[in-house]
C-alpha cells in the first residue's frame, strides 16, 4: 500500500532522505536506506570544496537555518565513497550535483555508476556560482537539463527554489529541457541576529531556511507544479508527521523528501512508514491513488 514507482524507481514507500542532511558518509546512507523509500546524497561538485566557515546551522522555534556553502569532497572522491551502497544499500541511490554551467554538469554523471538516479541541485541560495545562481534562469535551467539527459540514461530530477519569482517558469524550463521529475522546493531564504553580540549568527550573515515554518510554501510550490506540469513532483519542505506526507501526496506529489525532520530522531522514517501504513489500511486506497486528489 505504501509502493511507489518514480521514473522507473521502485521505491518501497515514498519517503526519500533530502540532500544534505546526513553528510558525505556513505555508511550514514546506507543506515538510513532501511526504512527510505530513496535516498539523495549530499550535493556534490567537480572539485573539493570547502564551504563556509562554522557557524554554519542554527536552529530556532521551527526548523533550522543553514548556509553550509556546498562543501563537498570533489566527485572522484565522493564517487569512491559511494561504492559501497552499490552493495549495502537498501533502497535506490540518487547523486545531487552542483555547477555553474551545462557541460560542468553533465560530466559529473560519469564518476556515479552506482546512481540510480540523480538530482540537480539549481536551488541553493547561499552558494556562489551555484544552486539558485544558476537555476533562477529558465533557458539555463532548460540547457542544463538537456545536456545532462544527454550525458547518462538514468532518470534526472531537478531541484527548485522556493525563491525565484515564478517556480513554475523554471518548472517549465526543466520539462521543456527533458527533465524526468522537479523536486520542490528547496530552503527559503533567511538569517537569524544574536541580540548580544548583535551580529548575525552564520558566519555567511544569511542562509536556508528549512523545518515546519516553510511547509506551507511547499506545499503550495507542489500544487501549482503538479497543474502546470506533465512530469511528476517531489515534494519536500517542513514535513514532519505522517499527516504532512499525506497533505504533500493530495497536492499532487509522487513522492516526498524528509531532511530537517531526522535532526529530531534518526528513526523518523521508520515512524512516518508505520503511521501511513495504518492509514491506508483504515481508507483501503494505496498511496500512488492519492496523488493529486486535492485537484479533483
Amino acid at each position: 500500500m505504501l509502493e511507489v514507482e518514480l521514473c522507473s524507481l521502485k521505491m518501497k514507500n515514498p519517503m526519500m532522505l533530502a540532500s544534505g542532511i546526513l553528510g558525505s558518509h556513505a555508511s550514514s546512507l546506507i543506515r538510513i536506506s532501511k526504512h527510505a523509500g530513496a535516498v539523495v546524497a549530499k550535493s556534490v561538485g567537480l572539485e573539493a570544496r570547502e564551504g563556509y566557515k562554522n557557524p554554519v546551522v542554527i536552529n530556532y522555534a521551527h526548523g533550522l537555518i543553514n548556509a553550509v556553502g556546498l562543501s563537498s569532497p570533489g566527485a572522484r572522491a565522493f564517487a569512491e565513497k559511494l561504492n559501497s551502497f552499490k552493495t549495502e544499500g537498501r533502497c535506490p541511490l540518487i547523486v545531487s550535483v552542483f555547477a555553474s554551467t551545462p557541460e560542468e554538469f553533465a560530466s559529473l554523471t560519469s564518476f556515479f555508476p552506482m546512481a540510480d538516479a540523480f538530482e540537480l541541485n539549481l536551488s541553493c541560495p547561499h552558494a556562489e556560482n551555484a544552486g539558485m545562481a544558476v537555476g533562477s534562469n529558465p533557458e539555463l535551467v532548460r540547457e542544463i537539463v538537456a545536456e545532462v539527459k544527454r550525458s547518462t540514461e538514468k532518470p534526472v530530477f531537478a531541484k527548485l527554489s522556493p525563491n525565484v519569482l515564478d517556480i513554475v517558469e523554471i518548472g517549465k524550463a526543466a520539462e521543456e529541457g527533458g527533465v524526468d521529475a522537479v523536486v520542490a522546493v528547496n530552503t527559503v531564504r533567511g538569517m537569524s541576529i544574536d541580540i548580544t553580540s548583535r551580529k548575525p549568527k552564520l558566519s555567511n550573515i544569511s542562509g536556508g531556511v528549512s523545518g515546519e515554518a516553510i511547509k506551507p510554501i511547499a506545499l503550495k510550490c507542489v500544487w501549482d507544479l503538479y497543474k502546470e506540469l506533465e512530469i511528476p513532483v517531489i515534494g519536500v519542505g517542513g514535513i514532519t508527521t505522517w499527516k504532512d506526507v499525506v497533505e504533500f501526496i493530495l497536492a499532487g506529489a509522487t513522492a516526498v523528501q524528509i531532511g530537517s525532520a531526522l535532526f529530531y530522531s534518526y528513526r523518523m522514517l521508520y515512524s512516518l512508514m508505520e503511521s501511513l501504513r495504518a492509514y491506508t489500511r483504515q481508507t483501503g486506497e494505496s498511496l500512488a491513488e492519492l496523488v493529486g486528489k486535492a485537484h479533483e
